[in-house]
């Protein structure tokens, strides 16, 4: 499972990060990144719960 980021739509906010500190995180200049974009299988809930959660829709999940 991978994690497709929009950066168009991402605002920085940090929920995913909050979420899931171990694949996200929001550096210095407010730019999310995505630490691993193969989401790991002991991760794989919190990824879940920092896509649902994230306001502007700037995070999806691909097979």
């Amino acid at each position: 499972m991978r994690i497709i980021l929009d950066r168009a739509k991402c605002t920085g906010i940090g929920i995913c990060e909050a979420l899931a500190p171990t694949v996200f995180e929001v550096d210095d200049n407010g730019e999310l990144v995505v630490l691993s974009a193969e989401v790991p299988e002991d991760a794989r809930n919190e990824v879940a719960e920092a896509v649902e959660g994230c306001p502007t829709m700037a995070l999806r999940l691909r097979s």
